[in-house]
């Protein structure tokens, strides 16, 4: 996954913005970031290198899981981020259920939607945090 420097630019980024959410989010958006960085890193190490085209079930199976997890997010928490991040979510694995329909998407096309999509989740968890943590000067809690 690091062999590009967009690649290696886009880890940074997440890296940044779970780091933020850390630091400055309540508990809906360090569980958010904390899940998204633990699926980042499953998704490496489960990612079929060689598979041009099909469905890479594993993959399929940690994005199933993440939207799980969003939509518990979105269930639960008083907040509007989880359900941006939960849509985007959402899309990721309807991305993976065209390849399993074989509808065939251009590979570039799917690459494209996958990422773009992740990188709305960031910005939503980032978006999130931030607005928790105004709230929390707001109210005089920091």
């Amino acid at each position: 996954m690091f062999e590009t420097l967009s690649s290696q630019i886009g880890f940074g980024i997440a890296v940044l913005v779970v780091a933020f959410a850390f630091l400055k989010g309540d508990e809906p958006e360090r569980i958010g970031a904390g899940a998204y960085m633990l699926a980042l890193f499953a998704s490496i190490l489960m990612q079929e290198k060689t598979a041009l085209t099909g469905t890479q079930w594993s993959l399929l199976a940690i994005d199933c899981v993440m939207l799980t997890v969003y939509a518990g997010l979105a269930w639960k928490s008083r907040r509007t981020w989880p359900v941006w991040v939960c849509a985007m979510q959402a899309l990721i694995v309807m991305s993976h259920l065209l390849t399993i329909v074989d509808i065939r998407p251009p590979l570039a096309a799917f690459y494209a939607v996958i990422n773009l999509a992740s990188y709305g989740v960031l910005v939503a968890i980032a978006v999130g945090t931030f607005w928790a943590w105004q709230e929390r000067r707001a109210a005089g809690l920091e």
